[in-house]
């Protein structure tokens, strides 16, 4: 039997019922665990969920660990919420016997397909790691890390628990939603673990695991017995990061600005059936609490939101909803977004540098006497 585990409050309620009925759909027999960040989401969740959800309260978990309710106190609840993320998978394996590896899946994520071929992959590793993979061009990204805290997997082993007891020491000590010193977040941290596991650590190959908005664009694509591969892999988990509407459920951000927007084809197999998915998880809330409503990007206005604004319009990042079907209106221009603010960016930098290399002043004789 697989173990998962996640975590999510209200604001993610509909994306963490998506995911969690993609995973069942596919590994039946599966656990889910979910740690419920506020007691509307763990009401729901006791509603609508069956046996194979396990719920666990934020008070549960916090009762247990008190330097994880210490850290409470000194970040924001987003940065508190990324120091759980070595704490649940660890408090698990801690207290659940028969809980022999858990893999942590983000509430965004979607399963297309089983991880049977992804833990054969794994083999006897104690630790799976995805990379973020990303293109050339968005290579400046790795600042935020080398790996991706979208999924992960560990197995109940000495070298597993070490591994997460480090992870939880670091998070405890800091974790900001910022990059700073070789820090980000909970994710960094990542980027040290294969010198520390060694051989106890894997790195998925396949290509078709966390796909994402920031990687899917180096890639070629075919639909083989309606099944989408990217070079030959099959589709099995994407990440739907950044997703989010912005006006009820007919607009939404696409989150793919950054890293260039899908084409028709792909986008409509890939978010429209996650669109589907997602219907479905308002309607099941909406049985309990016919007021619940999907929780929309709050950025829609300020420096932020007018600096992109323009992009944008031009890259047709903003997709409207008719049905299952999102319309972006760019004609494919906005696949080649990420790579030409990438590039102009680049411009942009290199031109303030050299207007302030110009504005330094020349060295007097006096000075270079005196050096």
């Amino acid at each position: 039997m697989n173990h998962y585990c996640t975590y999510f409050d209200r604001h993610f309620l509909v994306q963490g019922l998506a995911m969690s009925a993609s995973l069942l759909e596919h590994d039946p027999s599966s656990i889910l665990w979910v740690l419920s960040l506020d007691a509307h989401t763990a009401d729901v969740l006791r509603k609508t969920s069956g046996e194979r959800i396990k719920v666990v309260t934020l008070d549960e978990i916090e009762a247990t660990d008190r330097e994880l309710r210490t850290a409470k106190s000194n970040r924001n609840s987003v940065e508190y919420y990324f120091t759980l993320s070595p704490c649940w998978p660890r408090y698990l394996l801690g207290t659940q016997p028969e809980v022999k590896r858990i893999t942590y899946v983000d509430a965004d994520m979607f399963f297309f397909a089983s991880l049977e071929a992804v833990f054969s992959e794994m083999g006897a590793a104690s630790v799976l790691l995805t990379e973020h993979r990303y293109p050339n061009h968005l290579s400046h990204h790795q600042r935020f890390g080398r790996f991706n805290v979208g999924l992960l997997s560990f197995r109940n082993d000495a070298a597993s628990l070490a591994c997460l007891d480090r992870w939880r020491t670091n998070c405890l000590a800091w974790c900001h939603d910022r990059a700073e010193d070789g820090k980000y977040a909970d994710q960094k941290y990542l980027d040290d673990w294969p010198a520390q596991l060694g051989q106890a650590l894997h790195i998925v190959k396949r290509r078709g695991v966390n796909l994402a908005p920031w990687n899917w664009s180096q890639y070629q694509y075919s639909f083989e017995n309606g099944r989408l591969h990217i070079n030959g892999d099959p589709l099995e988990v994407f990440h739907f990061a950044r997703f989010r509407p912005t006006l009820g459920n007919c607009y939404f951000q696409s989150g793919q600005l950054e890293y260039g927007i899908m084409p028709w084809r792909l986008r409509q197999h890939v978010y429209g059936c996650y669109w589907r998915a997602l219907e479905k998880s308002l309607a099941l809330i909406h049985h309990h609490l016919p007021e619940y409503m999907m929780a929309c990007s709050t950025n829609r206005s300020g420096h932020r939101f007018w600096r992109a604004f323009l992009p944008r319009v031009l890259f047709g990042s903003d997709w409207l909803r008719i049905g299952p079907v999102f319309i972006s209106g760019r004609l494919g221009l906005g696949r080649f977004s990420g790579l030409l603010l990438s590039y102009s960016r680049r411009w942009i930098r290199r031109g303030q540098h050299q207007a302030a290399t110009k504005r330094e002043p020349e060295p007097s004789l006096t000075s270079l006497s005196a050096e």
